[in-house]
């Protein structure tokens, strides 16, 4: 991998705040804190492959690539609020939230495993930044939000290739490899992006942290983001991750549920913070 853009090429005079919603706005600040924290994981994986230098390289670079993808989302966000304190924000970030990094095996049983659930993470990112380019009325995120995506794509085919590799030295069954992409889409719901939205909105003192309330602000937010491609988008890499080919017929309902779902939720979200 090699990075492909740098933040010196955006227009950042550009940026238009006026233009841009407090949703949008605190839904890329949540974003920056969890980008910007890839260092963490980079540890993590480091210590799961330990002996594996080649696929340790990848995740160095992948690592960097991540932190300026915070980088710039900072950046925007500074720029259209001067109050957001980034450091600040993302100090808070990681002394709420952690990963497990003294372990020396993958908390997904196996190291194909892993790979099945860094690609989930590359297909739920990729088509992410796609909706919020597709939504952003600001021209200096839609640029931003476009190379993320490309970026983020790209490193979905980095853990796929290493995915390919581990397959045949680690085989692991198709309901298991159903049971992982799919426990990973619902660990969304962990505290990670809940205590990232606490640390970079809730100014500090005024409230306790609350995941119920900082989960339903969030996906609040980002659901609304995403349009029928997106989705679209992210389902059919999490199933090519898994290895699960769908009949087309199938795939269309399979898909249909999908945004059915996310509409639903989104519309009980809505009611909650009314």
């Amino acid at each position: 991998m090699s990075q492909s853009w740098t933040l010196a090429q955006f227009r950042w005079d550009d940026i238009t705040p006026a233009k841009v919603d407090r949703d949008l706005l605190e839904t890329v600040k949540t974003a920056a804190l969890v980008e910007a924290n890839s260092a963490d994981y980079v540890t993590y994986l480091r210590n799961v492959f330990a002996d594996d230098d080649a696929f340790k390289a990848a995740a160095d670079e992948w690592g960097v690539e991540e932190a300026q993808h915070g980088e710039a989302l900072a950046r925007w966000a500074t720029a259209v609020d001067p109050s957001f304190d980034f450091p600040t924000a993302l100090a808070r970030f990681r002394a709420g939230y952690q990963l497990p990094l003294d372990v020396s095996a993958s908390v997904r049983g196996s190291r194909t495993g892993e790979l099945v659930a860094r690609c989930v993470v590359e297909s739920g990112t990729c088509s992410f930044y796609s909706a919020i380019r597709d939504r952003s009325p600001d021209p200096v995120l839609r640029a931003i939000c476009h190379c993320i995506a490309q970026d983020e794509a790209r490193h979905y085919r980095l853990f796929e290739d290493h995915l390919n590799r581990y397959l045949e030295r680690e085989p692991l069954g198709l309901w298991r490899r159903l049971k992982i992409a799919f426990g990973r889409v619902d660990e969304t719901g962990d505290d990670e992006l809940s205590y990232a939205y606490f640390s970079a909105n809730v100014p500090e003192g005024t409230e306790a942290y609350s995941r119920e309330r900082c989960a339903t602000a969030y996906w609040r937010r980002a659901i609304k983001l995403y349009q029928p491609r997106h989705v679209e988008s992210a389902a059919r890499m999490i199933l090519r991750a898994a290895r699960l080919k769908l009949a087309a017929p199938l795939l269309r309902v399979a898909l249909s549920a999908v945004w059915w779902g996310m509409q639903r939720r989104l519309r009980r979200l809505e009611a909650v913070a009314r």
